[in-house]
């Protein structure tokens, strides 16, 4: 077998490395390639940091508003509304529960934002004693949604489902995805909708 020479060892040496890096790489897993992300908690400006992972069994989800520690949370599969607002700290004393569905089902990439009580009894009383303010978004019914121009009981309807999925809504304005809400529409909703 003939001699080989310093370059070559060097070229070998370097493969071996190559395909022992590669190697181990794959007899980790996933866990190299996984994204780390940093989220401030809210709380005086500290940092939390978290892993988001591609694990079949996780979802990740965003919790804002009323609730102790907002912030980005992976909750098992299958998880409800309830439990993310828990995992979050649970609900701050100035929290609407009532306007969210805390039954529904969490969707990866979520967002659920828990509303502030409105100061003085909220918007629904207000609406119920005949006055034309605005409608509480978060607590609306199909009925109150059927008062707004443009707004008939199948898209009323859609509205209501459209904010249970997400487990509430923060603006009017995520109501343009709604199917059948154009621009008119959209207009009419921000003159007589509050978040």
């Amino acid at each position: 077998m003939p001699e080989m020479s310093r370059s070559q060892l060097v070229v070998y040496a370097a493969v071996a490395v190559a395909l022992l890096l590669v190697g181990a790489r794959a007899i980790r897993g996933e866990d190299a390639a996984e994204p780390s992300f940093a989220a401030a908690s809210g709380g005086g400006g500290r940092g939390a940091s978290f892993s988001v992972r591609g694990s079949g069994g996780d979802l990740v989800v965003h919790v804002a508003g009323a609730v102790g520690r907002p912030g980005v949370y992976r909750m098992p599969i299958g998880s409800r509304v309830d439990d993310a607002v828990r995992r979050a700290g649970g609900a701050a004393p100035r929290a609407e529960l009532e306007a969210i569905n805390l039954a529904a089902k969490l969707a990866d990439g979520q967002q659920v934002v828990v509303p502030e009580r409105v100061p003085g009894g909220g918007a629904v009383a207000a609406i119920g004693a005949g006055e034309e303010g605005p409608i509480s978004l978060g607590t609306a019914t199909a009925e109150q949604l059927e008062e707004i121009e443009g707004i008939g009981p199948v898209t009323a309807g859609d509205i209501i489902e459209f904010r249970d999925e997400r487990g509430g809504l923060s603006s009017i304005d995520q109501l343009d995805q709604v199917p059948g809400i154009g621009p008119a529409t959209m207009e009419s909703l921000r003159a007589r909708l509050q978040p």
